[in-house]
């Protein structure tokens, strides 16, 4: 099966694939939920296994101290690299706890209702915007038009991030993530590098800005924590996890919005039915997240001798998280490769699991829920226009364009 799962597995990193990764999908499930590669890696698919690995604590994050140990150097000559490693995303506990909870602190339930007012006004203004630039019923952009404005203006909304910068954020937000991918190109790494580095003196300099004249925003109030205790969050910590929460609060989230409007455009009946029922809305977000995920892939590694799906893990094994083939799970979903809005509540996997559960979980729902039902309020006939045009990306995974007409 070794060889049979390696083939399956480069596969995915091929342009058809990357196009569409299901039928791959499909055959890693034909041959079990877990799969060896070889003596370092381990690809699990199923989502009973997904999940456990993401909840157990045998299985960790790669943190600076794993990267060190298997790619010494590599931390020092990557600044992406070294932001990845000193941030939430890669921390470990105790450290990931302390930090994790004070940046959870805006981002609670209440917080994210108290926001949907403001999704609701940037959403329909971003919709006149798409009105008044297809005039005469021409074609636009739903990726550059609104589904990268939406998500930046809110996430800066929360940050605190001035209105004239904002536009900027999106070519660094896509050269940075290059460095979560499971097999990055060297010239798409030196491009995260040099987003990562630009990122961090951005904030550094606003982090500053914000300590001689507070305001009313996430920064201002981290700067707070961070400077009454210092042993909380460091200078470091605070700087690398605004550009991180900058960064991963819209590109996922553009993502969400541009896949779940690619898999709506010839379905007509859920399109009529988010347009008058908030529930369905909420429903379909919750579909679109199962059936086509922005993020599709991650990993971990076994700090012990441990077993899963029934296959024996060595310490140090590295596991290759797919995401996307655990939500098509068929021992999960019936059908699993079906589009069901109506499909019985089942959680996917889009958001993690356990200890590092994505943090803007709920409002990057939110967010689509309210999209989603003014859209199609507002143009019931939208319609594709042409081939749209993936990423080239296994991990985050969405559109690079989508040309529709508003009817």
């Amino acid at each position: 099966m070794t060889n049979h799962a390696l083939r399956a597995v480069d596969a995915l990193f091929t342009p058809g694939a990357r196009e569409n990764p299901v039928p791959v999908y499909r055959e890693l499930h034909a041959g079990g939920p877990v799969h060896r590669l070889n003596d370092e890696w381990v690809v699990v698919c199923g989502y009973a296994e997904t999940d456990e690995v993401l909840r157990s604590p045998v299985f960790q994050v790669k943190d600076s101290e794993f990267r060190e140990r298997t790619r010494p150097g590599w931390i020092a000559e990557h600044p992406s690299a070294a932001m990845i490693a000193d941030s939430v995303i890669r921390a470990r506990a105790p450290h990931h706890e302390r930090v994790r909870g004070l940046l959870r602190r805006p981002l609670t339930s209440r917080r994210v209702a108290a926001l949907r007012e403001a999704a609701l006004g940037h959403t329909r203004r971003l919709l006149d915007d798409l009105a008044a630039r297809a005039v005469g019923g021409g074609p636009v952009d739903f990726v550059d038009g609104f589904a990268y404005p939406l998500p930046i203006a809110l996430i800066c909304d929360l940050l605190g991030v001035p209105a004239e910068d904002r536009t900027w954020f999106r070519g660094q937000a896509a050269d940075l993530s290059y460095v979560l991918e499971p097999a990055g190109r060297e010239r798409d790494l030196s491009r995260a590098d040099a987003a990562a580095s630009r990122l961090m003196e951005y904030f550094a300099g606003l982090i500053r800005e914000r300590r001689e004249r507070p305001e009313q925003d996430l920064i201002s109030s981290l700067v707070q924590v961070s400077d009454a205790d210092a042993g909380r969050l460091s200078e470091r910590e605070l700087v690398v996890n605004l550009a991180l929460i900058l960064a991963a609060g819209f590109e996922t989230t553009a993502s969400l919005l541009a896949n779940g409007l690619a898999v709506l455009l010839d379905r007509p009946a859920d399109r009529d039915r988010i347009a008058r029922d908030p529930a369905a809305a909420a429903a379909c977000v919750q579909e679109v997240l199962r059936y086509d995920p922005p993020a599709q892939a991650t990993d971990r590694w076994a700090t012990e001798d441990t077993a899963v799906g029934g296959m024996r893990i060595a310490e140090g094994t590295q596991v290759l998280l797919l995401l996307g083939a655990a939500n098509r799970d068929p021992r999960r979903f019936p059908d699993p490769d079906v589009f069901d809005a109506g499909r019985p509540v089942g959680r996917s996997l889009s958001f993690g699991a356990g200890p590092h559960f994505c943090l803007g979980a709920a409002l990057g729902r939110m967010e689509a829920e309210v999209a989603f039902k003014e859209l199609f309020a507002r143009f019931p006939a939208i319609s594709l226009v042409g081939t749209p045009s993936r990423t080239e990306r296994l991990a985050l995974r969405g559109y690079v364009s989508l040309s529709v007409t508003l009817g």
